[in-house]
């Protein structure tokens, strides 16, 4: 497993566990900003030691091909010494470090690959950091907004209990079949109480005085000739009188004359 599979693996299980005992949003968006600053410092640490390498097996891959140059320019000298077993030796130790070069940079070229691909990794889990921390304040609010709405989602569930509306009509009709029979009650005990005789009278009387306020309202507006104040007290004696009066009023009114 590679060093940026390990740290992804790492990274995806400490969110995972997150996530399961999350139990407020804006505390675990922190969290999860925290953490992936902790696993890029982690994976900056490991791609730094990986390059490390790199310039190790480079500087490595260097020092042999200058060895190998060194052996064989030994080999030149020993062949214008005349020295051809010197030279051959030369020539073999020329062929070692050739050799040993040539796969060091082998080696080299693989892992700077490597390690470019690990240095890409690294740029977009910091550009993925930097996104989650803008987007961190959205969530935050979504997650504020989706709380709101299900606490007023609950309260109308509570709401919707008709119990207590119910209760509530069956108390008005209640009070308003007490107020029926207080009423009623109080019409029977006018009904049935006082003198009878005396309230027909009153009625009587106030027809009387209707009549005389018309007769008088007539003589004040100058439709009717002014009568004596005996006259006026005598219409107010009784109704049949008043009647009577009225009756004479009208025919004044239209010009005609009476009998005595």
């Amino acid at each position: 497993m590679g060093i940026w599979e390990r740290v992804s693996t790492m990274f995806r299980s400490n969110i995972n566990d997150l996530i399961s005992k999350a139990e407020n949003p804006e505390k675990m968006l922190n969290q999860l900003i925290i953490d992936m600053k902790s696993q890029l410092a982690k994976a900056k640490q490991q791609v730094a030691s990986a390059i490390a390498d790199e310039k190790k097996l480079q500087a490595d891959a260097e020092a042999l091909r200058k060895q190998a140059e060194d052996w064989e320019r030994r080999a030149m000298l020993a062949v214008q010494e005349g020295r051809d077993d010197l030279a051959k030796q030369a020539l073999t130790r020329y062929n070692e470090s050739l050799q040993g070069a040539q796969q060091l940079h082998e080696t080299w070229v693989k892992h700077r690959a490597e390690t470019e691909n690990l240095k890409a990794s690294l740029r977009q889990l910091n550009d993925r950091i930097e996104e989650a921390k803008r987007k961190k304040n959205i969530l935050i609010a979504r997650a504020k907004r989706a709380e709101a709405q299900q606490r007023i989602q609950e309260t109308m569930s509570g709401m919707s209990d008709k119990g207590a509306f119910e209760s509530f009509e069956r108390m008005a009709e209640k009070i308003e079949s007490q107020e029926r029979k207080a009423i009623a009650a109080a019409e029977l005990q006018e009904e049935f109480q006082g003198d009878s005789l005396q309230r027909q009278f009153e009625a009587l009387e106030y027809k009387g005085s209707a009549d005389q306020a018309l007769l008088e309202l007539k003589r004040k507006m100058g439709m009717l000739p002014a009568g004596s104040a005996s006259e006026t007290r005598q219409l107010g004696a009784g109704g049949a009188a008043a009647s009577d009066d009225v009756h004479e009023a009208e025919l004044l009114e239209d010009g005609g004359e009476t009998k005595p």
